[in-house]
């Protein structure tokens, strides 16, 4: 609804502003409250006024600062929630729902603007067992208390992350598959699942699947493929790294979210050389050194508007195995 100056504004619009759960009419008890799937910050809730009720300067004011904290918080701009004193006029005007949906739209696409955001520490590593020549495969995941508190982690801009490294040499120094293994690192980067989207930070080689459009509300109870990175050139172009994502339960259910790395060497002409061979290979130089797949989280903060913010209860290493 278009608000213009000197409008009457009964109860129940107000409290549309507060309640609005319809597309274009979201309101901020939906956007920061409880919500529902995309929508939701965990945030406490505002009163509803009452049928017949005059709507207080007080309860205006409190609309406004749950607005601009939210704002705060997404990095948007918003134009509406001027403070008012008891007495005042209020002129409501066509920015105040324009902005509400400007915030519905940041919160919806997992608040990719916000910066009160903190990465973790390293929760899990999981290293290859030996120098490999097959695949080193990992699967990591995080457990959250309730499937409201992995909604509210992820709309608020929180992020599964993961990293790779590489530990040691496959020879005596590095060899032609070590070097391509951290190239695809390199291309890598950090690695995050999101809200609606994932993302790599490098931007290089070759992006063989691109399913970074896949986020934690895609996700089902099923692998699905988000990034396959292949070398873009050298001897080792059929080596890739794998991306997979899945949870425990459709979205709005789900508590735990896993993640599955594969670093796939599919040569086939691999072969250990004896140590006393006569033309003086390194006996590994077929070999790929130890790898390490990281898993952190990037956790929303209270830094920037909001009271209470939620991060997983629980990781763990699902699988580690090198071939």
């Amino acid at each position: 609804m278009a608000y213009t100056a000197n409008d009457t504004i009964l109860d129940d619009e107000y409290n549309n502003f507060l309640n609005g759960s319809s597309l274009g009419v979201y309101g901020i008890n939906h956007i920061m409250g409880t919500g529902a799937l995309e929508y939701g910050l965990g945030q406490t809730l505002l009163s509803t006024v009452s049928a017949g009720n005059t709507i207080t300067a007080a309860q205006w004011n409190s609309l406004f600062t749950a607005m601009d904290n939210t704002a705060n918080h997404t990095n948007d701009t918003i134009t509406s929630t001027t403070a008012q004193s008891a007495g005042d006029a209020i002129a409501i005007i066509s920015a105040l729902n324009a902005d509400l949906q400007t915030l519905a739209a940041s919160v919806a696409t997992g608040s990719p603007n916000a910066t009160a955001v903190t990465t973790s520490a390293n929760l899990q590593s999981s290293a290859s067992s030996i120098r490999w020549a097959g695949s080193h495969v990992v699967e990591q995941s995080v457990t959250f208390s309730n499937a409201n508190e992995a909604r509210y982690f992820f709309n608020a801009g929180g992020n599964m992350q993961i990293n790779v490294s590489r530990t040691s040499n496959g020879g005596g120094t590095a060899t032609s598959k070590d070097d391509s293994v951290s190239d695809l690192i390199t291309g890598l980067g950090d690695f995050k699942l999101g809200s609606v989207t994932s993302t790599r930070s490098g931007a290089t080689e070759t992006v063989s699947t691109n399913g970074l459009n896949i986020g934690f509300f895609d996700l089902t109870t099923s692998y699905q493929t988000i990034l396959q990175l292949t070398q873009d050139s050298g001897t080792y172009t059929s080596m890739y790294f794998q991306v997979e994502a899945k949870t425990d339960a459709a979205a709005g259910s789900a508590t735990i979210v896993t993640v599955k790395v594969s670093l796939v060497d599919p040569d086939t002409g691999d072969e250990t050389f004896t140590s006393g061979n006569t033309s003086s290979i390194d006996q590994y130089a077929n070999f790929i050194g130890t790898t390490n797949v990281i898993l952190k989280t990037v956790d929303p903060t209270t830094a920037e508007g909001l009271t209470t913010v939620y991060t997983p209860s629980a990781t763990a290493v699902v699988s580690n195995t090198t071939a």
